[in-house]
C-alpha cells in the first residue's frame, strides 16, 4: 500500500513539470511586440513555450534587453531579429493578462552574446518544485 500511494504522489508530481512539444504553434503577430524586423547583420533569437498543466491557461511575458518582446501561450514559438552584441533575455509575469495570471512576480533572465548571422534557442519551461524558468534549449 506504501509503495502504491508514494508512486501515486510520484507521478501527481511529475504531471505538474512541463514538456516540449514536437509541433508548436507560432505566437500570433498581434502578440509579438518588438524585433521582428529582419536585417542584414541581425542575430536570431528562438523562443519555445512548453506544454504542461502549471501556468497552462497564462500568457508569459518574453523580454528582450527588460523590453516585452511578446506575450507566449503555452506550447507556442516565435522568432526575434536582435542587433548583434549582448543582450538580456527573459520571462516575466504577463500584466497585460487577466485574473491570477497577472499578479505575483516572476522575473527570470539570461545574458546572450551574439554575432551577426548567429541564432540562439531558447525554452521556457514550468516545474512544481522551481515554477517557471527561462533555459538554452539543447540542439
Amino acid at each position: 500500500m506504501r509503495v502504491l500511494i508514494a508512486s501515486l504522489s510520484l507521478l501527481a508530481l511529475a504531471g505538474c513539470s512541463s514538456y516540449q512539444t514536437d509541433t508548436p504553434s507560432r505566437v500570433p503577430a498581434e502578440r509579438l511586440l518588438a524585433y521582428q524586423q529582419n536585417s542584414q547583420d541581425d542575430a536570431r533569437v528562438q523562443v519555445q513555450r512548453d506544454v504542461g498543466f502549471l501556468g497552462g491557461g497564462c500568457m508569459i511575458a518574453f523580454n528582450i534587453d527588460r523590453q516585452l518582446a511578446a506575450r507566449v501561450a503555452a506550447g507556442e514559438s516565435a522568432s526575434f531579429h536582435l542587433p548583434p552584441g549582448e543582450h538580456i533575455v527573459g520571462i516575466g509575469i504577463d500584466s497585460q493578462g487577466d485574473g491570477l495570471c497577472s499578479k505575483g512576480f516572476l522575473r527570470r533572465e539570461l545574458t546572450v552574446s551574439l554575432s551577426s548571422g548567429e541564432s540562439a534557442q531558447f525554452r521556457i519551461l514550468s516545474d512544481a518544485n522551481t515554477g517557471f524558468d527561462i533555459k538554452p534549449a539543447k540542439p
